[in-house]
């Protein structure tokens, strides 16, 4: 009877830990279920192709910002952002144009994976999440990328015009050189 009792809470242990270790994920495909991510690769680590990452951004979340404004789930961000996938995709590709790039741009929504990022207070953990990706030319230069829902690192100023970027490394180099 002894041996019965000590299996039985052995597994209702392993039970809560699996449980409290997956306990973020979506239980049918692993996905961190809670956020939508922002995922935009530049072409390469040349200063140019860095910088037209930046103006790109910019303009994403320009297009981003007053489509998503008062959406309360992940799920009405994501059918949002697969209604206008054509116009975003418009709206990097101008940009491109606009600078004289024409190495193109790819979007879509899908999953990918994601190193752990820290917003303010907030960690993301690593692993897999569902995202937008916007891959600038062939994609394989450094990247930035965000949270698009719940809108972490950019949100609406008090009259709903203006976009405010928040960055910890730019602010931590702004603090170091001025």
């Amino acid at each position: 009877m002894k041996k019965v009792f000590v299996i039985i809470a052995a597994l209702v242990l392993l039970l809560v830990v699996i449980n409290f270790v997956f306990a973020d994920k979506d239980e049918d495909n692993g996905v961190n279920a809670d956020y939508l991510r922002i995922h935009i690769r530049a072409n390469s680590n040349s200063e140019a192709d860095q910088n037209i990452k930046y103006e790109v951004k910019a303009a994403v979340v320009d297009a981003l910002t007053p489509e998503l404004q008062g959406v309360t789930s992940k799920k009405d961000a994501m059918k949002i952002i697969e209604k206008n996938i054509s116009e975003i995709d418009d709206v990097c590709e101008n940009v491109l144009r606009q600078h004289g790039y024409y190495y193109g741009a790819e979007t879509r929504l899908c999953q990918d994976s994601f190193p752990a990022r820290t917003y303010g207070e907030l960690t993301l953990e690593s692993g897999v999440y569902d995202a937008l990706i916007v891959d600038l030319g062939s994609g394989e230069g450094d990247n930035w990328w965000c949270v698009v829902f719940p809108p972490l690192c950019f949100v609406p100023d008090g009259d709903g015009e203006k976009v405010t970027y928040k960055s910890l490394i730019v602010e931590w180099f702004e603090k170091l050189f001025g």
